[in-house]
């Protein structure tokens, strides 16, 4: 029997401890801006996770407020992912380039229903219903406060602001001018209109109260607030992906498995998009065109990957190991699974994570989906894992359950050509020979069918509830002060240097004992009442 053959320890957040450096400056003075991809920054290393249980719109709006950034999840139909992404894309913009707007012939009923969908309901009125039209009016909630419910199918001619009483400006407006011409005439809307007259633009007077109270909102070269989203690597996501892209997302996750197991190579001809591969555990040779999305499996609160498979790799190690070869590349990493606290999120930054992406720790939110419940006097929300298996039935989502033989062919087209199946299929003639060996070929064209169809699903995580955190408007105010508090003590002023301090060996860590990590926490209270933040 030969011996077994183990590699360096493996570390978790908890095993360790960062040594405290010099410090001549205030926490407040740590620039925490950082990079999600080589095209995306953000002012806040924070996003949230894409689970049906934290990160919808509304989680989505809130993260990208505070600095950050929401993946919406696809655990539901391409159409209303997609809606959830517009959603959060129609919430701020600067120039608002193709407006919602009515016909003069539409009802208030249409109104109501743009405000359920969209939140807003100051909409323009073109002659012909299209964003492109002449402008005839403008209709806000003001014009039918006081109609009856009877009178919902009030025709919008009958109740709009014409045009004569519109302000509007032309093409040549900037947008600090334009802002001003909205602060001064007190309107809610200003519409942007050619020689024709014909609506070009939009302009919200809410936007601007969002830029005053929002000063680190993540947004794109339109001002529209940064969204992404994930979506698995099954074919008939395609259509998923081309849906998104319609409603604007600004980077996309591919949901599949772990890094050996990205079937999909996907482009997009419309709109550069950045996709990740998904979950890492270790350097493998993907291509290193994505970004990194590390996420070491059984470290998460919800999945139990380790029990049950026995396969994973703690996430102090993971992320460091993956980010000290991605940054060769000057590849950014984002750090996912078992964030539990501020102190892991500062411990993720200072191995090298660029990023790093919160599930359990954002669940139970306001912003988060699902309703509020009582167990026992205490308010809580419903959260699971993306393994477990209520959301397996809701998505078919089998990317946790593919079986052994189609593990085997990844491995053995990573170890004979360095590539990921979808890179391999697509050059099947260069490597012929070498699958026509191995009985590949076939095996690597039905690997998604088989897995699809096995009738036994694993359950590779849990469900179960957390307890309510209140707005994340409040919530990630005390994370981005606890990473800066973090930061200080270090001795770093801005994530940049945090890295580079790391790497160069200033940057002190120690191993804790079990013993340390007993009494290092709170011991010795007969009772303990926590209120993490004011």
């Amino acid at each position: 029997c030969k011996k077994m053959r183990f590699t360096t320890t493996f570390l978790f957040p908890s095993d360790f401890l960062i040594l405290p450096g010099f410090i001549d400056f205030s926490a407040a003075e740590v620039d925490l801006t950082s990079a999600l991809t080589k095209k995306i920054s953000l002012k806040t290393p924070l996003l949230s996770s894409p689970m049906d249980t934290v990160t919808e719109s509304d989680m989505a709006i809130g993260m990208a407020l505070m600095g950050g950034m929401g993946f919406v999840h696809y655990n539901c139909t391409p159409e209303i992912q997609a809606a959830e992404v517009r959603r959060v894309k129609k919430y701020e913009q600067g120039f608002i380039q193709n407006p919602v707007t009515l016909g003069p012939k539409a009802s208030v009923k249409d109104v109501i229903e743009v405000k359920q969908m969209y939140g807003f309901s100051g909409i323009p009125i073109t002659d012909n219903g299209l964003p492109t039209g002449k402008l005839i009016g403008l209709v806000s909630s003001r014009d039918f406060d006081f109609l009856t419910s009877e009178e919902s199918n009030t025709l919008l001619e009958e109740v709009m602001t014409t045009r004569d009483k519109l302000i509007t400006a032309d093409t040549s407006v900037t947008l600090q001018e334009a802002n001003n011409i909205l602060s001064q005439s007190k309107k809610g809307k200003l519409p942007i209109v050619d020689a024709d007259d014909r609506l070009v633009s939009l302009i919200a007077r809410t936007d601007l109260k969002k830029n005053r109270e929002f000063p680190l909102a993540s947004k794109d070269e339109r001002k529209q607030l940064l969204c992404g989203a994930a979506i698995s690597t099954r074919e008939e996501d395609k259509h998923r992906l081309e849906l998104l892209v319609e409603a604007g997302v600004d980077a996309v996750i591919l949901v599949g498995g772990w890094g050996g197991c990205c079937y999909t190579v996907l482009t997009n001809p419309t709109k550069p998009l950045d996709c990740f591969v998904f979950e890492i555990l270790q350097f493998i040779k993907c291509s290193l065109k994505c970004s990194f999305k590390n996420k070491p499996q059984p470290t998460e609160s919800t999945p139990h990957t380790l029990t049950v498979m026995a396969v994973g790799r703690p996430q102090a190690t993971a992320v460091y190991k993956v980010s000290e070869y991605a940054r060769r590349f000057s590849v950014p990493v984002i750090a996912d699974g078992g964030i539990q606290n501020v102190g892991h999120i500062t411990k993720a930054l200072a191995l090298g994570a660029s990023t790093v992406m919160m599930g359990s720790l954002l669940a139970a939110t306001t912003e988060s989906p699902g309703e509020y419940f009582y167990s026992d006097g205490i308010r809580l929300k419903k959260y699971r894992g993306m393994g477990s298996v209520d959301a397996m039935e809701g998505s078919k989502a089998t990317i946790y359950n593919l079986p052994a033989a189609p593990m085997r062919i990844v491995s053995t087209c990573l170890i004979l050509t360095g590539l990921c199946p979808a890179q391999i299929l697509g050059r099947t003639k260069k490597y012929a020979q070498v699958f026509k060996k191995l009985d590949l070929s076939n095996a690597l064209t039905n690997l998604r069918t088989r897995s699809e169809k096995d009738k036994i699903r694993v359950a590779q995580g849990v469900s179960g509830a957390v307890q309510d955190k209140g707005s994340v408007h409040t919530f990630l105010p005390y994370l981005i002060a606890g990473i800066q508090h973090g930061c200080q003590d270090i001795g770093s002023r801005s994530m940049p240097m945090l890295r580079s301090m790391m790497y160069s060996g200033e940057l002190k860590f120690e191993r804790r004992s079990s013993s340390a990590q007993i009494e290092g926490g709170v011991h010795g209270l007969h009772s303990l009442y926590r209120k993490i933040y004011k």
